[in-house]
């Protein structure tokens, strides 16, 4: 276990590595910030001090190196529009961003689970049928329509839900029920497959045989062994919904990192986008990092190399 961690640690940090050396060159295809923060009455020398000032004048690659270097001690320079430092905007939104995607992926597994273990133990009932519309419908919706339509009813024509900001508690209901409806769709798919698979094999129907009760067949026998391929789902899941609040924050406007990134991009603050791309890539990873751990734990068979 201690090698597989020391393994995945340096693959995450190999992996930051490339994905810091992309995000640092590709903000800057949008072209010089500096043409954002410049006054109009600004004249070309003052522009070119103002360049100097920020370090826009240097070449690329000195720029990179400068980046990379602080970022490794946690600085990554000052935002260009709210001159303060990237990291702490970055931080400040960050919580919020977590806060939904945990709240959506907790609603989307109290779906998706029961839903797809009742579905694989009563194939092609009417219950079954219905789980797969919901599957599709889920699949087919895109999340910021998902989002106008319950901000329409439940705000707008209802007037018993918050359509925007994070004033109350209630305002994370519907950003969150958005995001949870994909997710519970794709994993209430996943969790049916899974369980018919393992309800084929011998040792299910062997313990039917010896009379054990349906129930303990399926949450001691069939759904432990089905755990990882749902979990690997689930995990593909959460980093999906950590992109995707960035639509979902947008619709909201929930002050989470996702509309953080959004306005900066608009500003070109590169500073904030560079802070916000690399935070998200390092969520990213840590989820995969715990999913592969939860492999040995749910089956000590696995082996890494």
């Amino acid at each position: 276990m201690r090698g597989l961690i020391v393994r995945r640690l340096f693959h995450m940090v190999i992996t930051l590595f490339f994905v810091s050396l992309v995000v640092f060159f590709m903000v800057r295809l949008r072209g010089d910030p500096i043409s954002v923060m410049a006054p109009p009455t600004f004249s070309e020398e003052q522009i070119a001090n103002l360049r100097a000032a920020w370090g826009f004048d240097r070449p690329l690659v000195e720029q990179y190196v400068l980046f990379i270097t602080r970022a490794v001690t946690g600085d990554f320079g000052q935002s260009i529009q709210a001159r303060r430092p990237a990291m702490e905007l970055v931080l400040e939104r960050l919580g919020n961003t977590w806060l939904l995607a945990s709240a959506a992926a907790l609603l989307g597994v109290v779906i998706a689970l029961p839903l797809g273990i009742v579905s694989a133990v009563r194939r092609n009932s009417l219950l079954d049928l219905v789980s797969s519309a919901f599957a599709s419908l889920g699949n087919a919706m895109p999340n910021f329509w998902l989002g106008l339509m319950l901000i329409i009813i439940f705000s707008v024509n209802l007037r018993i839900l918050p359509a925007f900001g994070a004033l109350e508690p209630a305002a994370i209901i519907m950003p969150a029920v958005t995001l949870a409806v994909g997710t519970a769709a794709r994993l209430s798919r996943m969790t049916r497959s899974a369980i018919l698979e393992v309800l084929n094999q011998d040792y299910i129907r062997t313990a039917y045989s010896k009379g054990v009760s349906q129930r303990v067949v399926l949450y001691q026998h069939a759904l432990r062994n089905a755990l990882i391929p749902i979990v690997t789902v689930f995990g593909l899941q959460l980093g999906w919904l950590l992109g995707g609040s960035v639509i979902v924050e947008s619709v909201f406007s929930w002050p989470g990192l996702g509309r953080l990134m959004i306005e900066s991009i608009n500003v070109r603050d590169i500073t904030v986008v560079q802070a916000g791309l690399l935070w998200f890539s390092l969520s990213f990873l840590l989820i995969n990092f715990v999913i592969d751990l939860l492999y040995v734990y749910l089956d000590p068979r696995i082996h890494y190399r």
